[in-house]
């Protein structure tokens, strides 16, 4: 049956399951890390500084990212991506007394260039895929690649948690290693070469939007999604641990569900975005968006504390609204 598909769809599942399969171990392993070293001793703050340079090298590797795949080829990105995560994985599978607070921070700066390395390269591919001026199957398709994305990602929380619990941290970090390597020889020997890759070597200037609403656009995104991580890469996987008495699974699993419910909330955005010329519905969601965690936050204060009444249909309700905010910004 897939010998009968078209060449350009064969690519699109190649493309979409490198990404899936990315996904799951990247989800795995920051699940791994946060829980991991709560249990080790590390403060909330010491774990936020561990996610420090992935965030920040996935800002960078963002901002060249375009230009690199435009001169490399978009199949060598998303192979190099597959390339430093695996090499990341190496670094945090040596005995725990050498996982110093330096070492996981270098570990996880190459996660993060490999994170966005692989999801400009899955992103960027489907838009050559795709037939020039079809712009609604476009939207279609990169929606369903991003929404299964992060239902993929929730998966690999659960997956983090559970593998933890059963298998302890370097046992799960060769786990995720030798699943990832198997999809990593794959696409070395399927996926397209040259894809993306330009004729003509862009400048390096070449990245900057030549539109101030684009740029306005991207900074917006910036701050959305910095926001979102203040609550979910640290600080709620270790209340959980922390206030709740959850076990590594139980956290797992609510993140799982977060997550998923974002993702297939996301895969529906082009039958429920209206896109307006003024802005107007993109305004009316992010509106949306501020008022549940302000409500968390009064909820909170009233009580004293986070109870679970308040604060975890609040979480599901962020996750149902932020991914319509996302596509409205």
């Amino acid at each position: 049956m897939f010998s009968r598909l078209s060449h350009d769809v064969k690519q699109y599942l190649l493309i979409t399951a490198n990404y899936w399969a990315f996904t799951l171990t990247d989800g795995a392993l920051r699940m791994l890390v946060v829980l991991y070293f709560y249990q080790l001793g590390y403060t909330p703050l010491q774990i936020a500084f561990l996610f420090l340079f992935y965030e920040a090298f996935g800002v960078i590797t963002n901002l060249v990212g375009g230009w690199l795949g435009a001169r490399l080829g978009l199949n060598q990105t998303m192979n190099i991506g597959l390339g430093l995560q695996l090499f990341a994985l190496a670094m945090l599978a040596v005995p725990s007394v050498f996982l110093s607070v330096m070492w996981v921070m270098g570990a996880q700066a190459l996660s993060g260039i490999a994170k966005d390395l692989n999801k400009m390269s899955a992103k960027s591919a489907i838009k050559l895929l795709v037939p020039e001026g079809h712009n609604s199957t476009l939207f279609k398709w990169v929606a369903l690649l991003t929404g299964s994305k992060n239902t993929l990602k929730g998966f690999g929380f659960f997956l983090g948690g559970v593998l933890l619990t059963t298998l302890g941290f370097q046992g799960a970090v060769l786990a995720l290693l030798i699943g990832l390597t198997v999809v990593f020889v794959a696409s070395l020997i399927f996926l397209k070469k040259e894809l993306g890759r330009s004729s003509d070597k862009p400048k390096f200037n070449a990245m900057f939007s030549k539109s101030s609403a684009i740029n306005r656009l991207s900074l917006a995104r910036l701050f959305l999604f910095a926001a979102r991580d203040i609550w979910f890469v640290v600080a709620l996987p270790v209340y959980f641990s922390t206030q709740y008495q959850w076990s590594h699974t139980q956290v797992g699993a609510f993140m799982a569900s977060w997550i998923i419910i974002y993702g297939l909330v996301q895969t529906q955005a082009p039958k429920l975005f209206t896109q307006r010329r003024d802005g107007y519905s993109a305004f009316l969601w992010v509106c949306s968006l501020a008022l549940i965690p302000l409500s968390i936050a009064l909820g909170a204060n009233t009580s004293g504390t986070f109870p679970a009444p308040v604060l975890l249909p609040g979480l599901l309700a962020f996750g149902v609204v932020f991914p319509r905010g996302h596509v409205g910004t």
